[in-house]
């Protein structure tokens, strides 16, 4: 296999100057250039990544963290990550923890790994580092995107969406609904960004009159099983309601698995309101109404937003990602008669 040295002896050139003509970098001459290209040709040369790396550099890729590889949360954010990187002629490196635990030390793990493995940059989906893992990073943190978190040390580079909205918008949905009997399932309390979503929710029922005592409420791991096993657990309870917000769609998928088991009719006796609105939203039966969060948009800038850092890009970046409600089957105007419990 040909190596650089070879194609600056047959270019009759020095090293540097055929390093200079593969990397792009630095002026020679076009007779230079055209000797060395013919050279290349020839020999079939093709650098190899860590040569080109040596050459330019640069890795051309971008380290990607998320908190665990499962779900359906994670993959459509990754494949928009992919797609984005693979235009601007970048590839993405990922890494990622292993769930609930301790999610800080499984964090900076990840990111450690991805600088190991010389990525430009960092893009970090986890609500677990902190300021001081960002500084021990040294000029790293300078490359560094927060998505879904903000660090006082770098707010410039963090990207998050207004999560404490979004749970008002799920209040306002159900109360507009005529909806004043409500249980809850939330997902795990130490997440930031599900806590601010359960606090918007639940300030919007109390200033409507309905206090947190009056609302069901119980905390799963946003996973579909933990839906099912909630649902369970609210109709073995009980308790008399005729509405369900859970914290992300994929409880709501499986609250939803559940009642169709168990005989419940959604909405007819009940309805179910779903967050974040992944695509799985929108195949579940009935389909489910969620808040809307624009993880696209949001994912989308963040890029920009590294691009910019790693690469001296001018790429354009917006802050604003307005939160809506994407309107489905799954949520109805309360029924005057009061939903048997099981």
């Amino acid at each position: 296999m040909a190596t650089i040295k070879d194609v600056a002896k047959l270019a009759g050139v020095g090293l540097g100057t055929a390093s200079r003509v593969v990397s792009g970098r630095g002026s020679v001459s076009p007779a230079t250039l055209a000797r060395v290209k013919q050279a290349i040709d020839e020999l079939g040369f093709k650098p190899s990544h860590a040569a080109r790396t040596l050459l330019s550099g640069s890795s051309r890729m971008i380290g990607i963290y998320i908190p665990v590889l499962a779900g359906t949360f994670y993959t459509p954010i990754l494949s928009i990550m992919d797609a984005e990187l693979r235009t601007a002629g970048l590839h993405m490196v990922v890494a990622f923890g292993a769930g609930l635990g301790d999610e800080r030390r499984q964090a900076i793990e990840g990111v450690e790994f991805l600088i190991e493995r010389g990525c430009d940059g960092l893009l970090v989906m986890s609500g677990a580092l902190r300021d001081e893992d960002v500084a021990a990073l040294g000029a790293k943190g300078g490359q560094l995107v927060a998505l879904n978190h903000m660090l006082d040390s770098i707010p410039d580079q963090c990207f998050k969406l207004d999560h404490e909205l979004g749970g008002r918008l799920a209040a306002r949905a159900l109360l507009g609904h005529e909806h004043r009997r409500i249980a809850v399932i939330e997902g795990p309390h130490q997440l930031a960004d599900n806590l601010e979503r359960i606090a918007g929710f639940m300030s919007e029922l109390e200033e409507q009159g309905i206090g947190p005592g009056q609302v069901w409420r119980v905390e799963s791991d946003f996973s579909p099983g933990g839906g099912w096993a909630c649902a369970k657990q609210l109709l073995d309870s009980g308790f008399d309601c005729t509405a369900l917000f859970c914290a992300n769609d994929e409880m709501a998928v499986g609250a939803l698995s559940y009642f169709q088991e168990a005989g419940v009719r959604v909405p007819h006796d009940l309805s179910v309101l779903g967050y974040d609105d992944t695509p799985s939203a929108a195949f579940s039966a009935p389909r489910l109404t969620s808040v809307h969060m624009p993880w696209r948009e949001m994912t989308q800038n963040a890029i920009n937003a590294l691009l910019n850092l790693c690469y001296d890009l001018r790429r354009p970046v917006m802050r604003d990602f307005p939160v809506s409600l994407t309107m489905r089957a799954s949520l109805a105007r309360a029924s005057g008669k009061r939903r048997k419990a099981a």
